[in-house]
């Protein structure tokens, strides 16, 4: 064995960090890919939303309109109004407890 050559190879530093820096690319990308909200989940999440206000304004103003209809046909102004807004609050709230209790969509 000669002086000139050592009996190991030493391992130099550029493939640790190399490879270190591989390690922490692959890392950063998945963790981009966990905290990336999902296209998929946002837009069911979102339509859910709208439904929910769908069905919560259409009730009561559906059953404010109904109401006041009844009223102005049978003539008995502030009954009719009450419990048709009384009725449309009931529907959709139930509408709702069903869209909720759905599951989800896939």
């Amino acid at each position: 064995m000669s002086d000139e050559t050592p009996a190991r190879e030493p391992i130099g530093e550029d493939a640790r960090i190399d490879a270190l820096e591989e390690r922490l690319k692959a890392a950063r990308e998945r963790e981009e890919r966990r905290t990336q909200p999902q296209a998929q989940g946002t837009d069911a999440n979102y339509r859910s939303g709208n439904r929910a206000l769908a069905d919560l304004l259409g009730g009561v103003l559906g059953g404010l309109v109904l109401g006041w209809l009844f009223d102005w046909l049978a003539g008995t102004l502030p009954w009719g109004l009450l419990v048709g807004l009384a009725l449309g609050i009931v529907v959709a709230f139930r509408n709702i407890i069903r869209a909720a209790n759905r599951p989800p969509e896939r």
